[in-house]
């Protein structure tokens, strides 16, 4: 058997990490952080479990990539869903929603992402959270910033803060309430984004339409468990593990 080609060695590296993304957010979800391993996430991918560390230097690094995946795919799906428009405030608006949403259907991985984020490493450089950090700067600059470099690190400052406040347990800020803030903050209308459903019609101020039960980033809420469309573990050009 002639040796594999170095397109397909780095195909099959691709698929290798994407895989193990995959299994990452979904054994958190299922279990959480302290009752996964790097070898349930390895069988889960069903790779080898020395492969993790060739990709990542820890569980913690691993999973601070695979929600920077979930958070940056989230975003990418909101800003370009149908009708498509380059309307700076209704991209600000899907952005904020993107983001919230996400809090509200997975709070086990958020809230284990924003731990790993106080801890020593802070954030980690990989690709997912470059890209994450592009979409939010075209997003800020679609808004019609001039000074894109100091009103992003604003944008994510204010969204990581309405992250924490969804998410902290015991005493957790429903997310319609984060939303009204957050809009007034970048003077966008109601209607905007994706507005929760009115089940509270005439409300006002801090008490905003959608501020029922359901719409809490509810601590132990059931996730959504279909991630697999954020992840491209399709089968590779060949057969095996990458060199």
């Amino acid at each position: 058997m002639s040796p594999r080609s170095a397109s397909v060695n780095e195909e099959l590296r691709r698929r290798s990490r994407e895989r193990l993304l995959q299994a990452a957010v979904e054994l958190v979800s299922e279990r959480g952080y302290d009752a996964t391993t790097l070898g349930d996430i390895a069988d889960r991918a069903g790779s080898a479990r020395g492969l993790v560390s060739y990709y990542f230097p820890g569980k913690r690094q691993l999973l601070q990539s695979a929600v920077h995946r979930l958070m940056h795919r989230t975003l990418e799906e909101a800003l370009e869903r149908e009708p498509r428009t380059e309307d700076g405030r209704e991209r600000m608006a899907r952005a904020i929603d993107a983001i919230l949403g996400l809090t509200r259907d997975q709070p086990v991985l958020m809230r284990q992402h924003m731990a790993g984020l106080l801890q020593a490493e802070g954030f980690v450089q990989c690709p997912e959270q470059r890209r994450l950090s592009e979409l939010l700067g075209q997003t800020v600059a679609a808004y019609g910033s001039t000074q894109v470099s100091a009103d992003y690190p604003m944008l994510r400052a204010l969204l990581m803060g309405a992250v924490y406040a969804a998410l902290v347990p015991g005493v957790p800020m429903r997310v319609p309430v984060l939303r009204t803030e957050l809009f007034k903050r970048y003077g966008l209308d109601w209607e905007l984004g994706v507005p929760p459903d009115a089940d509270a019609s005439g409300a006002s101020g801090a008490e905003a339409p959608g501020t029922g039960a359901r719409d809490a980033a509810a601590p132990g809420g059931t996730p959504h468990s279909d991630l697999s469309r954020f992840f491209d573990t399709g089968p590779g050009p060949a057969d095996g593990q990458p060199k």
